[in-house]
């Protein structure tokens, strides 16, 4: 999935160039990149799906120059997960009844490639066993409040698929260390696996809304008149996460525990955790030269190369060398700032 408009990254993150499409990592290399280049171990190349907007046709080629005809699917505008996950399951579908499926975001990093491969082709195994819908859940490391949680509805033993009692989203600090000291719950990856059938069937049972949109889907996907369709049907599309739709409604959904080193990078807090570098909590990721001094619990990003960052005297803040916008703003302010990207007078800063 590589859809989304990465507003939280603002301002080096914009709707027209997304998070994905960076190099937000330690690699070198764009999310995106990283992520097909996590599933080449997994599956033939010809079956790794892109599901993007129409308007970042550009921008997946750029990135992924040698996907295969017919598995980049271009939605016209978005409308979140539920409906991004629908027609990659249909397209799916039509192209294998019995297709076991990998679905994942683009905007995460994860080290270790073969504990994840391992994780993936555990779940691959007993989702084509079963008729259940897959989630990872990472063993959480600290309290976070930046992901979303799982509560097991039965004792993790290993890395065996156990039954999903709750999610819940983004709790406060104080109840995701109650959480993490409880032992039952995971951290939320966002990282699916199901058949296209099943998920096809609890989309149409719990999420009857976005299913009555795709009414016909058999006639359109895979032919000539699929972007016709997909412009007629998209705009009243219902704007929902597949979490909402199905995954906190069914009776089916169960976890893997995984133990794969995982980060989703949803916004400056969980970078500031990435890049952590120094004793006094402050994370720099800084391109050019710079010159740092007193500074504590504070992120410091810089992509650009041609000019010094010189910094003294910050406590608790976020400095954000963008190409047209400098932030520098208090950690715990950066959401309001941001919330207000919304007002028209921002709106060419968007």
């Amino acid at each position: 999935m590589a859809g989304g408009l990465g507003t939280r990254f603002w301002p080096v993150s914009r709707e027209s160039k997304p998070k994905q499409f960076m190099n937000f990592t330690k690699s070198g290399k764009s999310m995106l990149r990283l992520a097909y280049n996590r599933v080449l171990n997994i599956v033939p190349k010809e079956n790794i799906i892109i599901v993007s907007l129409e308007r970042y046709r550009d921008l997946v080629l750029a990135e992924v120059p040698e996907i295969e005809e017919g598995t980049l699917l271009m939605e016209p505008c978005n409308r979140n997960t539920a409906s991004c996950i629908a027609y990659a399951c249909y397209s799916i579908l039509k192209r294998d009844p019995d297709a076991v499926v990998l679905t994942m975001p683009s905007d995460q990093v994860i080290d270790g490639p073969e504990l994840f491969q391992e994780t993936v082709l555990n779940g691959l195994d007993y989702a084509a066993e079963h008729d259940v819908l897959l989630t990872l859940g990472i063993l959480p490391r600290r309290a976070d409040p930046n992901f979303g949680y799982i509560q097991t509805a039965e004792p993790i033993k290993g890395g065996k698929p156990v039954k999903v009692k709750t999610f819940t989203e983004k709790p406060d600090k104080e109840l995701a260390q109650v959480f993490l000291d409880s032992g039952e719950f995971l951290w939320n990856s966002g990282i699916f696996i199901w058949k296209a059938s099943v998920i096809a069937e609890d989309i149409e049972r719990y999420a009857p809304e976005v299913a009555a949109h795709w009414n016909g889907w058999e006639q359109y996907i895979a032919t000539p008149y699929e972007q016709e369709y997909l412009e007629r049907i998209y705009p009243d599309m219902p704007r929902t996460s597949i979490d909402y739709a199905v995954m906190e409604k069914s009776d089916r959904v169960m976890t893997i525990p995984a133990t794969f080193d995982w980060n989703d990078l949803g916004n400056w807090d969980s970078l500031f955790e990435y890049f952590l570098s120094d004793d006094k909590g402050n994370a720099f990721k800084i391109s050019g030269s710079s010159i740092i001094d007193d500074i504590e619990g504070s992120l410091v990003y810089s992509p650009r190369t041609d000019r010094i960052v010189a910094i003294k005297g910050l406590k608790d803040y976020i400095v954000i060398d963008g190409n047209e916008v400098l932030m520098i703003c208090p950690r715990d302010e950066v959401k309001d700032l941001i919330a207000n990207l919304s007002l028209p007078e921002y709106e060419k800063f968007r």
